[in-house]
């Protein structure tokens, strides 16, 4: 999406720390994230991962009944910059400042900031055993502690369940997008489990996932890989139209491309998308965020000639070997106006969180009023509820319509306990945003799902809708499925870790009035699963 030429990406941030679980079950040592990250506001879906709920304060598990099968869907851990972009450009942008005497005192500091910055991307990953191909795109430390501690919690949550898949010689189903950002959360969540539960080994398929080595990659042809339910919205004919094997993915293909061609074509959204790039605050907002950094003058001439910068040319580091290595943007990012700068120096601000140990102690905090950077959250969630969430009410189909197969599934793997065709104790999947925000736009969760009338425009005023919410980095949705001897079967959703309720239409289906737990026959007819 644009913004006076800028394409927003979702970066993500946050931290960790190590502490002594305080779980009677699990005393071993647990990951778990930090507590300093509010003082970083409005980061929208770049927003750092903390689970929502302490394991000590969930519901107890109705008398009688046990854990027998879980499953989970998560967004991949917090990572870098995708690629050199807007630092280079800001690079630049900073450098010619500099040239032309036109920076203040705090402008001077933000030069080695945007260095550092760079650095940390180009090396993101280097020597950490996990990480595939170091540099842009990469999951940051925080992000591979990020997954590490959903592991734990999830082994301090059912350990009677973990043990069972050992003694019952059951496995953990483990799949991914196949990105590499997917598969590298994928890797170090089940290396969590591994660590703790050694005996867990075996029961991990396919065994690709149970290698931290980059030389060994889960694939389409081992199962590890599935692109209908956790890459939903880029299939392409190339990579997808010779792996169509039934009549869903041959829907979720058909409603991937339609999603595809209403992000690109649909009249439509293209005029909420303008409305939005049109407001008349973002001068404002751009000096707001410019002045404290450089000169008046000089704000004035960004656009004009010789004054337009963008993120071409290269920039080299030397690697903790020695050996120099060299980046190189691909100059089609640009400057052109005081709203570009700003807007790309919110994409640094946003995501240096989530770079804290590859940063060290450099910020950008100070270079970005809170309430610019409420402006740009705000704008991003904009983008993201027309694009990929409850949209106007005539769109919601082409977002929410692809999701239906990883729908469909978490009701199929919950039939196979019913069944007692279920080979697995766990399944787990690993994704992105493009994945999560639709499946929760599908079952209609956090009763922030209401799409706006066309002929109003998403504001925070408006609409509760909030992506830090709905997909924080590392977010996820996890099931957790409990039989009693006669049979019955019920379910509880944790989303971010936090017992979360269904739909309003399925208070029918809760177990007892205002129970978190709900009759599962009952919440799939609610759902209306065939």
């Amino acid at each position: 999406m644009k913004y006076s030429k800028l394409i927003y990406s979702t970066l993500f941030l946050s931290t960790c720390m190590f502490l002594s679980a305080c779980n009677e079950q699990n005393t071993q040592t647990t990951v778990t994230p930090p507590t300093d990250t509010a003082s970083i506001p409005f980061l929208q879906t770049k927003q750092p991962y903390l689970p929502q709920q302490k394991i000590a304060d969930y519901t107890a598990v109705p008398t009688d009944f046990q854990p027998v099968f879980t499953q989970l869907v998560a967004r991949h851990g917090s990572r870098g910059l995708s690629s050199m972009k807007y630092d280079l450009a800001l690079y630049h942008l900073w450098l010619k400042a500099k040239q032309d005497n036109a920076l203040t005192p705090l402008g001077e500091k933000l030069g080695p900031d945007i260095e550092a910055m760079m650095k940390a991307n180009i090396l993101l990953g280097y020597g950490v055993e996990g990480i595939r191909q170091f540099g842009y795109g990469n999951e940051s430390a925080v992000g591979i502690q990020e997954h590490r501690g959903i592991a734990d919690r999830l082994l301090q949550r059912l350990p009677k369940l973990f043990n069972q898949a050992v003694t019952d010689g059951k496995t953990i189903k483990v799949s991914s997008s196949g990105v590499d950002r997917a598969v590298d959360s994928a890797k170090f969540f089940t290396n969590e489990l591994i660590q703790k539960q050694p005996n867990l080994t075996a029961q991990i398929t396919p065994a690709s996932y149970t290698h931290l080595k980059s030389t060994v990659s889960p694939s389409l042809a081992d199962g590890g890989v599935n692109r209908f339910l956790l890459y939903f919205h880029s299939l392409n004919a190339q990579d997808d139209l010779a792996s169509i094997t039934s009549e869903l993915d041959q829907k979720v293909y058909d409603a991937s491309l339609a999603y595809q061609d209403y992000e690109e074509h649909n009249p439509d959204l293209a005029q909420k998308l303008n409305e939005l790039n049109t407001n008349k605050n973002a001068q404002k907002v751009a000096l707001d965020v410019l002045t404290p950094l450089f000169k008046t003058d000089f704000i004035q001439k960004i656009g004009q000639t010789n004054y337009v910068f963008a993120n071409n040319g290269s920039y080299s580091v030397i690697a903790p070997n020695g050996a120099t290595i060299t980046e190189t943007g691909k100059g089609k990012n640009k400057i052109s106006s005081p709203v570009d700068a700003a807007a790309y120096l919110y994409e640094l601000y946003s995501i240096s969180g989530g770079l804290k140990e590859e940063l060290g102690q450099t910020r950008f905090t100070a270079y970005m009023p809170t309430s610019a950077a409420q402006f740009y959250a705000e704008y991003n969630d904009a983008n993201d509820f027309y694009s990929k969430g409850p949209s106007f009410s005539t769109a919601q189909g082409y977002t929410t319509n692809m999701a239906q197969g990883l729908k469909q599934d978490l009701f199929k793997q919950v039939d196979a306990v019913l069944n007692k065709t279920q080979n697995h104790v766990a399944v787990l999947r690993f994704a992105h945003a493009e994945i999560i925000i639709p499946l929760a736009t599908s079952l209609e969760l956090k009763a922030m799902m209401q799409p706006l009338p066309f002929n109003q425009t998403y504001t925070y005023a408006n609409s509760p809708w909030r992506g830090e919410i709905i997909s924080p980095m590392a977010a996820n949705l996890q099931w957790d499925i409990y039989q009693n001897k006669q049979g019955l079967t019920l379910v509880k959703m944790l989303y971010n870790e936090k017992e979360t309720s269904f739909k309003i239409a399925c208070d029918y289906a809760r177990y007892k009035p205002n129970s978190i737990y709900y009759d599962y026959l009952k919440l799939k007819q609610c759902y209306n699963i065939q």
